[in-house]
């Protein structure tokens, strides 16, 4: 949720959203095409930084027992 919150309160968005004088220059297209990926990396990204330390620190402990 996060990941997509920052995404749609970004100036970048809010332009593409039509946050200029009576929404010239909307482009649902952005949103269309960002929205999935911007979704999917959010939930994606933390679930690899978190395998990846439960992949690291049961091979860091097993090495401080053999040491």
């Amino acid at each position: 949720m996060g990941a997509v919150w920052l995404w749609g309160a970004s100036d970048r968005t809010q332009r593409h959203l039509g946050n200029e004088f009576e929404n010239n220059g909307q482009d649902f297209g952005a949103v269309l095409t960002e929205l999935p990926l911007v979704a999917v990396g959010g939930a994606v990204v933390p679930a690899l930084v978190w395998a990846l330390g439960a992949w690291l620190l049961p091979r860091r402990r097993r090495s401080e027992f053999h040491a």
